[in-house]
């Protein structure tokens, strides 16, 4: 087992943790890009993405006074935020992680996730995108036309950023498959349950093996019969 080095991109479970190595990471510069997008996109939406056109309190969505469109947008934006940081705490995490069935379990539900989050990504800036271009300049002032179009650009890069999330967790995936590390390795803290010593005490010489008994006689020859005993065959 010391020739075991990493799985899936990390080393044995129990070592220190480094930050800055963790925050080196491609897949962690990535959780900062989708987090950072995700902010920008709901933020946009949220504060000038609805405006009132009657001078009332009432709010109206600003792409093509759909509602559906800004509470789209704003709900993919939210769980890409929150999505984000769960992943990175996973990351930070991830060297922690003994079993080798659970660190490959963790790199699937990346790959699965960030798969579908480029799909919804997709999903939204077309949706925007179609409801911006329906969207009567007169309607939409001046101030809430550059988030809308700021809202619908980092929908944009969010699909290649959570796409490329895939490409990595992809990548780390195959690096498990292919190294060398065992299925039961456990954590080291862990040996105290492994099978106890069982190898035999060497003998130090070889073991002659008798094959039946024999009794040998306690009087010397004659010595019996001049005591008056006579020996009896056996």
């Amino acid at each position: 087992m010391e020739s075991i080095s990493s799985a899936y991109g990390a080393g044995k479970a129990g070592g220190a943790l480094d930050p800055v190595a963790v925050t080196k990471q491609p897949q962690t510069i990535l959780r900062a890009l989708n987090w950072v997008f995700a902010v920008i996109v709901f933020g946009c939406i949220s504060n000038e993405g609805y405006i009132s056109y009657t001078g009332s309190p009432e709010l109206t969505c600003i792409f093509n006074q759909n509602e559906d469109a800004c509470r789209f947008g704003v709900t993919i934006g939210v769980i890409a935020f929150f999505a984000s940081l769960c992943f990175f705490l996973l990351d930070i995490y991830f060297a922690q992680i003994s079993s080798v069935k659970d660190r490959r379990n963790a790199i699937i539900l990346d790959m699965a996730f960030s798969g579908f989050w480029a799909f919804m990504w997709f999903v939204a800036f077309c949706f925007l995108t179609d409801q911006w271009r329906a969207t009567k300049e007169e309607k939409a002032p001046s101030y809430a036309r550059d988030s809308a179009r700021a809202a619908i650009t980092f929908c944009f890069f969010s699909i290649f950023s959570w796409a490329a999330s895939v490409f990595l967790a992809y990548k780390r995936f195959r690096l498990g498959v292919d190294s060398t590390f065992s299925e039961s390795y456990v954590d080291p803290g862990q040996t105290s349950q492994e099978a106890p010593f069982t190898k035999p005490y060497p003998s130090s010489g070889p073991v002659e093996h008798v094959d039946s008994y024999q009794r040998s006689d306690p009087f010397p020859d004659g010595m019996a019969e001049g005591l008056g005993y006579q020996s009896q065959p056996y």
